[in-house]
Order: structure tokens, then sequence, then C-alpha cells
């Protein structure tokens, strides 16, 4: 029997990308989207920023002192997040599911600046219970700590939690956790994935 669902974020309830969030900031540093990519993924620090090592403006000074002139924070901030287009075939199926009595767990590799916008501007997040994120858990995916996070917040057996993500490699390590995991590739094979499970949040 499922009990609780946890969900991750990016590439499952909405769209989201990187090449973009590189071009926008790039033309707020004035450098190419290639040379931002360097800077901000090649060197790692986006992701101190997604594992919460670094503050907002810990991030906005580190860059600022990569391109050499300084870099106002809501620009960056905005630059950064409006990045998102959320997949609105998922929004029936996640409320579906709430009214149906599941538990529901968002469990996401995101910066605050990231979440904060989303929850700012859409209502997508708003059925869930719990969120499991990067930048509070202190890890990211497939990282063991923000599992053991899930673990926690999940409120039953990890065999009765169903997991569902667009990397194989964290679906692979939901199921090392005990969790039922499937690769997400779109609504429609979620919907037959949980229908083989003998649930249908549609009804």
């Amino acid at each position: 029997m499922i009990r609780t669902f946890l969900f991750d974020m990016g590439n499952v309830l909405t769209r989201f990308s990187h090449d973009t969030m590189c071009h926008q900031i790039g033309q707020l540093c004035g450098l190419s989207s290639e040379a931002t990519r360097q800077l901000l993924i090649d060197s790692g620090l986006q992701w101190e920023f997604e594992r919460g090592r670094i503050s907002e403006e810990v991030f906005r000074d580190q860059l600022s002192d990569l391109v050499g002139k300084p870099i106002a924070l809501e620009p960056l901030r905005r630059a950064s997040s409006d990045i998102f287009d959320p997949i609105l075939e998922m929004k029936p199926i996640v409320q579906g599911l709430k009214e149906q009595g599941f538990r529901l767990v968002l469990l996401s590799n995101t910066t605050i600046s990231h979440f904060d916008w989303i929850k700012g501007r859409y209502d997508f997040l708003e059925p869930f219970d719990h969120h499991v994120v990067s930048f509070e858990a202190g890890a990211m995916k497939p990282d063991p700590p923000i599992y053991e996070a899930a673990l926690a917040a999940i409120q039953c057996e990890p065999g009765e939690a169903f997991y569902t993500d667009d990397i194989p490699e964290y679906v692979e390590k939901g199921r090392e956790y005990g969790f039922q995991a499937e690769v997400f590739t779109g609504p429609d094979d979620l919907l037959k994935q949980l229908a083989a499970r003998g649930i249908n949040p549609l009804r």
C-alpha cells in the first residue's frame, strides 16, 4: 500500500533551463552564456548554492568578484530564477492524490532563490505537506543526507512511499532506500505507473 508520494520538482512539476539561467545571468554580467556556465556550473559555485553552503548574498558576492563588477541582488535573483514553466498536466494529478488522502513530499535539488521565486509566483507546491530541498538538507541528490531527510518526512515505511524523478541515478538511489521509485518521462507514463499500483488520481 502506498501512503506517501515523493515528487522531484525540476522537469517533473515544472520545466526549467540552466541554459536560460546562464544566458540571463550572462547578460547581467556582460558575459557569454558559455563563460557564465563555466563560472557557475563548471566551477561548482551553483552546486554550493544548491547545497545551502552559501547564502544568496555570498553567492552574489562571489559572482561579483569573479566577473569584476558589482551585481545587485534583485536583478541576479530574477536572472537566475525566471526559468520555470509549470507542467500543467501534473497539477490535477498532484491535486487528485492530495484529495484522496495521500501525503505529498517534495524532494528537490534547488536554491533558496528558485524555491522562493516559485512559491511567490505559482501554486503547484501548495498541496504538498512537506518540502525536502537541498539547500535546507545541506546535500543534493544523490547524496545520502537528502534521502535520509526524505525518510524522516514520509511518515510511513519506505516501501509505502512512491518516488518519481526524471534522473535515473536519483531514482535508483531512492530504491536503495526502499522507496517504490520510477523514472518520470511524462504525466501519461506516471498515470500508467500509478494505475499498475491500483491508484487513479483523476477519478
